[in-house]
This record gives C-alpha cells, structure tokens and sequence, in this order.
C-alpha cells in the first residue's frame, strides 16, 4: 500500500545518502506518531503491538504489485489480529520520498552493496526526474 501523501523526510534519498532517515523504533506508533510524520503507520484494530527487534533504517526490496521496488524501512512492528494471527509490518520510504506499507515476508532485506537494490533505487530517481533513456 502506498501513501504518496507521507514525506517523512521531505525529499526521499539515493544510493549513498539513505542512512540519514530517520527510523521509528522502540515502540508501536499510534495516530498521533503519523500525524507528526515520525512514522509511517499505526494500526489500531490489532491486538499486542510491538516493535521488532531489526536494525533500522534498512534498505530493502519490496515485492509489490508492479514488481521489485526499492526501499528502505524505517519502522518495524509485530500486530497480532482477531483471529491470533501474527503480522509483521514494516513502513517503508521510498527513493522518492513516499511512504509505504508492506508485511515483512513481502520483503527481502539486503545490503546497500546489493546491486539490484543500487539499480532499483538509481532507476526510480531517474524516473521522477526524467532521466530515464527511452
């Protein structure tokens, strides 16, 4: 799920500068965490929220509907749904500063070495600034 409305850092981040982001991290954010921009989600109709325990900010690929997406994680949580269920949520940002939600076994938690991540990430900067080469 993607917001194009959350900025967390107002500018997004490339291959060599995404460490600055700032992570959310230490416990479950509510509403009012969002609503300040200092993370990216809070989920109210869960049971046993909890932060997971990850090194954070994280670059990542994320698997979503279009394909493989770059992205680095900021925040992660665990929700326990009605049903007992364990959800692992991560918040994402994207290069372009956009936020987004995904389950952790969505993703694929890499290295910022990892060349396919460099590629993902060089190509949406080139993309959302018309860079890219017909």
């Amino acid at each position: 799920m993607r917001d194009d409305d959350q900025d967390l850092d107002g500018g997004g981040y490339d291959v060599d500068d995404w460490s600055r982001l700032k992570p959310f991290a230490g416990a479950a954010a509510q509403l009012e965490d969002v609503q300040a921009k200092a993370a990216i989600f809070a989920l109210g109709d869960t049971e046993d929220a909890r932060p997971i325990e990850m090194d954070l900010p994280q670059p990542v690929i994320w698997w979503d509907d279009d394909g493989e997406v770059a992205a680095v994680a900021v925040q992660a949580e665990a929700h326990t749904t009605a049903d007992g269920e364990v959800m692992e949520v991560l918040g994402l940002i994207l290069p372009d500063g956009a936020g987004a939600v995904a389950l952790l076994e969505d993703v694929d938690l890499v290295d910022d070495s990892d060349p396919v991540w460099r590629k993902l990430v060089t190509e949406a900067i080139g993309d959302e600034t018309g860079d890219e080469e017909d």
